[in-house]
């Protein structure tokens, strides 16, 4: 079992920045990627970025520039900096730790980018 605790969230205006926070516990043995997800009212899911166990990054075209991930594998902590933010990144952010059987999500984090 693993479970997944999100942070950092919050309002921030245009142009400014956050970092998000995953906390992970439990086995991460095998783990295939940990990524961000997106969901804005009325929108489906979507992909932010995401970190490979070897250590490679995707990144959603909307994003790329601008956003950031990273980890820590001795706080199994992955973070999401975000530069730059525009109106239309607002939207509850999750983690999500993906396993060849499994796939764990975080309880999600609201960022809201208004001036």
């Amino acid at each position: 079992q693993v479970q997944l605790v999100e942070s950092g969230g919050g309002l921030v205006q245009p142009g400014g920045s956050l970092r998000l926070s995953c906390a992970a516990s439990g086995s991460l043995f095998s783990i295939y990627y940990m990524g961000w997800y997106r969901q804005a009212p009325g929108n489906q899911r979507e992909l932010v970025a995401l970190i490979r166990s070897g250590g490679t990054t995707n990144y959603a075209d909307s994003v790329k520039g601008r956003f950031t991930i990273s980890r820590d594998n001795a706080k199994n902590t992955v973070y999401l900096q975000m530069n730059s933010l525009k109106p239309e990144d607002t939207a509850v952010y999750y983690c999500k730790a993906a396993f060849s059987r499994n796939d764990y999500w975080g309880q999600g984090t609201q960022v809201t980018v208004s001036s």
